[in-house]
């Protein structure tokens, strides 16, 4: 939308898009599963750049090496691409909340 002002926080911004991991864990096993809510066109584009960052990004095919190395199904792995994309997304639409700007404020 054309409002960026509410957007308040990152990790809000990442639950808006539907980017943000929601706990599934039972017993000894700890798990993330995706989130189904948020506005779905936004998850949809998410989605779409995951996809070609994984085919063609020197440093996101590096870092899906390592993930599967550790573990992960590649369904993990695209939900943890996209609340990273999401991170890049919400400081170049608000770019005064920059990390930079943060730790520089401090």
């Amino acid at each position: 939308g054309q409002n960026t002002d509410r957007l308040h926080s990152e990790p809000a911004f990442a639950m808006l898009c539907g980017a943000a991991p929601i706990p599934a864990s039972s017993g000894r096993t700890h798990r993330h599963r995706l989130n189904r809510g948020g506005d779905r066109q936004a998850n949809a584009a998410l989605y779409r750049v995951a996809l070609c960052r994984m085919r063609w990004d020197p440093r996101t095919r590096a870092y899906v090496e390592r993930r599967t190395q550790e573990g992960l199904s590649k369904k993990d792995i695209i939900r943890c691409l996209k609340r990273m994309i999401a991170r890049e997304l919400y400081y170049v639409l608000r770019p005064t909340q920059s990390p930079e700007n943060i730790a520089s404020a401090a």
